[in-house]
């Protein structure tokens, strides 16, 4: 997030789009609340009719896949009426002209054709945007899990460019992270091609700086993303893969497809506090510890790091994380002897710029904000106040595309799949719990009254799903919250797996799977 969680109570307008964020993240969905109490416009965005629509000043269900040509729409409409910052646009931004002229062509009648979205609707929530501020704008993977989610998301940070809305208090651009980590996993160099604070790994100086800190010559080549990886399996071109936290074999796009390229390892490592899907497939098997029995620090959305004191000591045979991690990789002929977390922590800010300034100490019980380089910095509580990172915000000029899969006589109905408020993820652990579980059992599948009457199907009906990659079956569920040729299901259920039915096509930069939309056919069960 680009500013804080608790500045959105203070905010004049909030624009939610590719969230259902009472469901998903329901102690952000509290400020929200909070601040339409204070008298805030909300707009919120989205292929459902989703808790939060019923608060909105404008909400809209727009065509899934369609949100580039929806805020081009916005944007198209706040320029005409000259809404936009321009003081702000001429002195903290480049790239305007060749924006403006992508911008310019999507007149709100062709943005209607494309999203669905009444061209009334569509200027209101131009309107509200644009003359309300500050306005913050809130998104999850309802806007990232497609083919253009990169595209999705240079058109939010247009949109808050165009009124001056990044660098200042109660506005920005702010991503909900799926998990409580996901930030601070990032943080550390989670990902293929950098190291900790995203440090490229294929600039020297940077190689330098961790080959000297880690003492070991360091690889320059970026790595596989996890789509990547996929594939590399599929190709024999990698033979062993580790995983820790997660269950791709319920979580990851087209299930046969995944189960095709783990049959091809040669080793499959698995660390966790719960015997999930995947880790049912795996050769070895690391018994981990839950958040309640260890000690350490996570970076949340909102870039604050906290120190966390474990409640009890680990059960049974199980070890840190971090413990495993390094005996393991002494075993393998890398000595890691950490004394404990925080040893972990302070090597952590020394190659770290963004937590330079961080320790222990100083995190206290409220944590600190990155950036934080040094020990007098009091944390950031938003990004870009003076200047973008890079000097000047750059516009980018985006055209709409369709998703990868689009409905056709074979298989007729828009998909997508997302959380519901009962379980988290895979189910790996809510599922576990009995008071959780009993809120939510089973699998559904969301069905317009029109279309369930079409096709004679009552509540409660089990229907068969197929796509192009496989099917699956789902009590029925006759709901307003979907539109007509809309189908919902959540992912949490491993007995009527949406991933069975996900398209394995990806953003080609980000790599990210289109989970959000893929065509499908529906009937009742036999």
């Amino acid at each position: 997030m680009t500013n804080s969680i608790a500045e959105i109570e203070d905010a004049a307008c909030i624009f939610i789009t590719g969230s259902n964020t009472s469901a998903c993240h329901p102690l952000i969905a509290r400020r929200v609340y909070r601040a339409k109490e204070k008298g805030a416009k909300l707009i919120v965005a989205d292929p459902r009719n989703i808790q939060l629509s019923r608060f909105a000043d404008v909400a809209v269900t727009q065509r899934l896949g369609s949100d580039v040509a929806m805020l081009n729409g916005m944007m198209h409409i706040i320029l005409k009426n000259g809404w936009h910052d321009k003081q702000y646009v001429e002195e903290r931004t480049e790239s305007f002209d060749e924006f403006k002229a992508v911008v310019e062509t999507y007149t709100p009648d062709k943005v209607e054709t494309i999203t669905g979205i009444a061209q009334s609707d569509l200027e209101k929530m131009a309107e509200l945007y644009a003359t309300n501020s500050p306005a913050t704008l809130l998104y999850a993977m309802g806007i990232t899990q497609h083919t253009t989610g990169v595209d999705n998301v240079k058109s939010c940070c247009n949109l808050a460019m165009l009124c001056g809305n990044v660098g200042v208090k109660s506005g920005g651009v702010n991503p909900l992270r799926g998990q409580n980590n996901v930030q601070g996993a990032c943080d550390m160099g989670g990902l293929p091609n950098v190291f900790p604070a995203y440090q490229p790994v294929n600039v020297p100086a940077n190689n330098e700086k961790f080959s000297s800190a880690w003492g070991k010559t360091l690889s320059d080549r970026v790595g596989y993303t996890i789509t990547d990886m996929i594939q590399a399996m599929l190709d024999g071109k990698l033979k062993a893969l580790y995983v820790i936290g997660e269950n791709p074999r319920l979580s990851d796009p087209d299930q046969n497809h995944i189960d095709k390229a783990f049959g091809n390892l040669d080793l499959l490592i698995c660390q966790d506090i719960f015997l999930s899907e995947t880790a049912q497939k795996a050769d070895v098997v690391f018994a981990g510890v839950s958040v309640a029995e260890k000690d350490g620090t996570y970076t949340n959305t909102e870039r604050r790091c906290m120190k966390v004191n474990k409640a009890i000591d680990p059960l049974g045979n199980t070890l840190n994380d971090w413990e495993i991690v390094s005996r393991l990789s002494t075993a393998m002929g890398r000595e890691m002897s950490y004394k404990g977390p925080e040893e972990i922590f302070n090597e952590m800010t020394t190659v770290t710029p963004s937590y330079g300034g961080m320790t222990y100490e100083r995190l206290g019980l409220d944590g600190l904000q990155w950036p934080c380089p040094n020990a007098e910095h009091p944390g950031t509580q938003f990004l870009h106040k003076d200047q973008f990172t890079r000097g000047k915000g750059m516009f980018h000029a985006v055209e709409y595309l369709d998703p990868a899969e689009m409905p056709d006589d074979e298989y007729p109905y828009f998909l997508t799949t997302g959380r519901m408020f009962a379980h988290y993820h895979t189910g790996t652990m809510t599922r576990a719990s009995q008071h959780l579980d009993t809120e939510q059992k089973t699998g559904y599948v969301e069905i317009h009254p029109e279309d369930a009457k079409t096709l004679a199907v009552k509540d409660g009906d089990t229907v068969k799903l197929s796509t192009r990659r496989g099917e699956m079956e789902a009590p029925a569920r006759v709901s307003n919250k979907v539109k007509p040729g809309l189908l919902f299901v959540p992912f949490h259920f491993v007995e009527s797996p949406a991933n069975i039915l996900t398209n394995s096509a990806f953003d080609p930069i980000a790599k990210i799977p289109e989970y959000k939309v893929c065509a499908v056919k529906i009937e009742k069960a036999a």
